[in-house]
């Protein structure tokens, strides 16, 4: 059995859920969650008196056992993140590296030639306190891990200098260059 998906969810205040036609929508004071369609190979039922969601499967088949945790895992993180919601903070290293933000635009001049322009999602809220930092908030955690893994990947951490962008708290491993012996 599923450890993960024997668990119950439970909905904590502030937060609506309604489950009809194989599809779970939440909605709570961060915003409201995309809705989650699950597959037909798990229940999903919402018991009102006690505040939990509760994730069965149908039988013991292996995509039946696969889906099962997972279902409840999506469940468990679209409640947190109507309720608490999701923070991503990235920091922008190297001489002359800067962030900006225009309108809905995210503006990254990290060494190129040119800067380089990231689209923002209208789900997420993106901020920058200073030049060389980046937060990145919303309600869906797979779509503001997605939104920081890109902006990181326009420069990654170098290995020599430690140039780039990187997750706050990122340990980079330097190595020497060639002239150490």
């Amino acid at each position: 059995m599923s450890r993960i998906g024997q668990k119950p969810v439970s909905v904590l205040d502030g937060v609506k859920v309604s489950i009809s036609n194989q599809t779970v929508s939440v909605e709570g004071p961060k915003g409201k969650h995309p809705p989650l369609k699950y597959r037909p190979e798990v229940t999903v039922t919402f018991d009102e008196a006690q505040k939990q969601i509760c994730v069965s499967r149908n039988n013991d088949d292996r995509a039946s056992r696969s889906y099962h945790g997972l279902t409840r895992s999506l469940i468990n993180n679209m409640v947190i993140g109507v309720k608490n919601g999701y923070e991503k903070r990235l920091e922008i290293v190297g001489v002359g590296y800067v962030g900006t933000i225009q309108g809905k635009q995210l503006q990254l001049r990290v060494g190129f030639a040119n800067q380089i322009n990231v689209e923002i999602p209208a789900e997420l809220d993106v901020t920058c306190p200073d030049q060389t930092h980046i937060v990145v908030q919303g309600c869906d955690k797979q779509l503001v891990g997605n939104f920081a893994a890109s902006v990181r990947a326009v420069r990654k951490p170098e290995p020599y200098k430690g140039k780039g962008i990187r997750y706050q708290g990122e340990y980079v491993k330097i190595k020497p260059g060639k002239t150490a012996t």
